[in-house]
């Protein structure tokens, strides 16, 4: 087979996919707004999602989008749920059963035990009207029927694609109506690669004796002891608790050529004033940016609205080690 149709059998399915959700995107509607609502008033239980086959695997995306967004979710394996595993559905919880055909003879005990209890709610996700999932959902939505990608449109791929944006579309739908963000998901991540590129200046920064303080009163000899003694290239000036000023040994080396009487020079008659602050909750990487524009190599801390009250600094050195870039 030559490459150029290798390509072009790669390209057909992708658009046979593309198309599929295209009739996706016209299927959202009240049923979709239904299901997002009702996702967002379980406070008190849990989001069980249940299917067999390929659209059991793509239930357990869907349960691990879910939880990334706050959403407390899990998985139930529907050859199991018939053998004891029913027991971790309790009244307070909602239960998706995914499905094509909507009758799968392994979610029909999930379906009938689920509809003895009037407390459980239902959400059935097929593409069969008639079926025994539809007719026993509380809340029903109806996948469009779709042409699967393979010559013999019998492989799950068109399908499995839409049931795929489908959980998507529901956890993003309820992760920004919860304004859901950047530190809130860091939470549920505290580890790997996207765990550091969540990592904020809070994590990092220096804090309490190791921020480079002096007042503005304190003389050049201090100052260069404090400066030499902290390590980071870089004065904090303040005045009692509000930080006022800043130095650095850059700025040092050029005063001392400038000054006869430098080792007696008040600090506060040469600081820059007004050092650069940025918000705890900033993240690493974006603090780096700014030091990159800047041209800067280190940043002061401050939490809420308070810019002038530093409680931490930050050197790039500290954002380097910690693999960010």
């Amino acid at each position: 087979m030559k490459n150029k149709k290798i390509q072009l059998i790669a390209k057909n399915l992708i658009q046979d996919e593309i198309y599929a959700l295209k009739k996706l995107k016209s299927s959202i509607g009240r049923s979709f707004n239904q299901i997002v609502k009702i996702i967002l008033n379980c406070k008190n239980g849990k989001i069980i999602i249940s299917g067999v086959g390929k659209s059991g695997i793509i239930s357990k995306k869907w349960a691990a989008t879910f939880s990334s967004v706050g959403i407390p979710s899990f998985f139930l394996d529907a050859s199991n749920a018939s053998h004891g595993d029913m027991g971790q559905i309790t009244s307070n919880d909602i239960v998706i059963l995914i499905s094509l055909s909507g009758q799968s003879e392994e979610l029909k005990n999930i379906i009938q035990y689920v509809s003895r209890n009037k407390n459980i709610k239902l959400i059935g996700i097929t593409s069969k009207k008639e079926s025994v999932l539809y007719k026993n959902s509380d809340i029903k939505f109806l996948l469009p029927t779709v042409k699967e990608a393979d010559p013999g449109n019998i492989v799950p791929t068109s399908s499995t694609t839409v049931q795929l944006a489908l959980g998507d579309a529901i956890a993003i739908s309820c992760m920004r109506y919860n304004n859901f963000g950047k530190l809130d998901f860091k939470k549920f991540h505290p580890g790997g690669s996207l765990s550091v590129k969540l990592k904020t200046v809070n994590d990092l920064m220096l804090t309490g004796n190791k921020i480079p303080f002096v007042q503005e009163n304190t003389e050049m000899k201090d100052a260069l002891n404090v400066i030499t003694k902290k390590g980071l290239g870089v004065l904090l000036i303040k005045k009692r608790n509000i930080t006022t000023g800043i130095l650095t040994d850059g700025d040092l080396k050029r005063l001392n050529n400038k000054f006869a009487n430098f080792q007696k020079l008040k600090i506060r008659k040469v600081m820059k004033r007004n050092p650069i602050s940025i918000n705890k909750d900033t993240l690493a990487a974006q603090a780096l940016s700014i030091m990159n524009t800047k041209k800067i190599t280190s940043l002061c801390i401050h939490k809420g609205n308070q810019k002038n009250k530093t409680i931490g600094i930050i050197h790039i050195h500290n954002i380097l080690k910690a693999n960010i870039s």
